[in-house]
């Protein structure tokens, strides 16, 4: 097995053309954005007598409780079907090129949040390199996904009755209205809404400087929409949406508390769904998923129940592994295990 770090753009983005399990935490226009916040990024590929096997995006994390080395939903492997041996190899390859990063950044660990299937298997393939649970994801470790191969017929047909009663409702009332942006002007109206909801639902809102920066990354290459959700020609939520390779992701959400009776939502997220089938996704990725009925106090409950209405199905990740590389982590982990109590996550 050969590593090999991409620097060309075409070349990166060409691997994941045909790959079914992926998502924006490894495009390009990701580790564009991680730069403009002042991260450090790394990209590398993995070849078998020039056959490409696998690709991890990777970037450092300044946070005040120590920086470390995150690989967000990676690596990625060109082929479902690989053996478990093949696996143990390309992970064992990364891990190499990653602790020798890390150590070079003076990193206090390294995190990996991967993006194959949960299995027994699978998560000892981690263990067996040292790696142990994080005591917080950073990424989902779940999803709801849909897929856009269907007619508009067959989609309305397999959502809920409410939902698909909701949609119709709000295409014909008047008063409610969606709109597409591409206007940076428009990520500080979507920034204010995003602080006013934090506040009623107790999370910590992305900043505008992150939002901002992250639009502009995937507005390079028309890879992002903001969908605007007015109600008498004023805007009271929005959705922040990626679309790239042949995904679409609903990635940021934000609704004002005193027009949740109102069915803007269900507008919002069906313009996205039919903006995502015109781009030519096959998958339309809900971005964070938790079983309503298993857990029904968690704090994804309530926004997971309402991405079921829509149809599709659950895919659950492979746990957030941590590998130590400082006493320091001691800290770090205490911090977190803290913070995901608070959270009720």
């Amino acid at each position: 097995m050969e590593l090999k770090e991409i620097k060309q753009r075409s070349l990166w983005e060409k691997f994941y053309e045909d790959i079914e399990e992926k998502t924006f935490l490894q495009a390009w226009a990701w580790g564009e954005f991680q730069e403009m916040m002042g991260e450090k990024v790394w990209r590398f590929k993995i070849e078998e007598k020039e056959i490409p096997l696998a690709q991890a995006q990777f970037l450092t994390v300044s946070a005040k409780r120590g920086k470390f080395l995150l690989l967000p939903h990676g690596p990625v492997f060109k082929r479902n079907d690989f053996s478990l041996d093949k696996k143990r190899e390309i992970l064992k390859t990364f891990f190499l090129k990653l602790k020798e990063i890390a150590k070079k950044e003076k990193c206090i660990f390294i995190r990996i949040c991967p993006i194959i299937e949960r299995k027994k298997k699978h998560k000892n393939l981690f263990l067996d390199l040292g790696f142990k649970e994080a005591p917080f994801h950073v990424h989902p470790e779940a999803t709801w996904e849909l897929s856009l191969q269907k007619s508009e017929e067959e989609l309305l047909s397999e959502m809920r009755k409410t939902t698909r009663y909701l949609i119709r409702r709000a295409i014909k009332e008047k008063d409610i209205e969606v709109e597409k942006s591409r206007d940076l002007k428009d990520i500080e109206i979507f920034s204010r809404l995003h602080e006013e909801v934090s506040k009623s639902q107790n999370f910590v809102p992305f900043s505008k400087k992150y939002l901002l920066n992250e639009f502009k990354a995937f507005l390079e290459n028309d890879e992002v929409l903001l969908f605007l959700g007015k109600y008498k020609k004023k805007v009271v939520g929005g959705a922040f949406v990626i679309f790239w390779s042949k995904k679409a992701f609903y990635h940021h959400a934000a609704l004002l508390p005193q027009y949740r009776k109102l069915p803007i939502s269900y507008l919002i997220v069906w313009n996205a769904l039919l903006e995502a089938k015109k781009r030519g996704c096959l998958f339309f990725d809900f971005w964070g998923y938790v079983s309503p009925k298993k857990y029904p106090s968690h704090p994804w409950a309530g926004p997971t129940f309402f991405k079921m209405g829509f149809g599709g199905r659950a895919k659950k990740y492979e746990t957030t592994k941590d590998y130590p590389l400082s006493l320091f982590y001691i800290k770090n982990w205490i911090i977190e295990k803290i913070r995901k109590w608070k959270r009720r996550l």
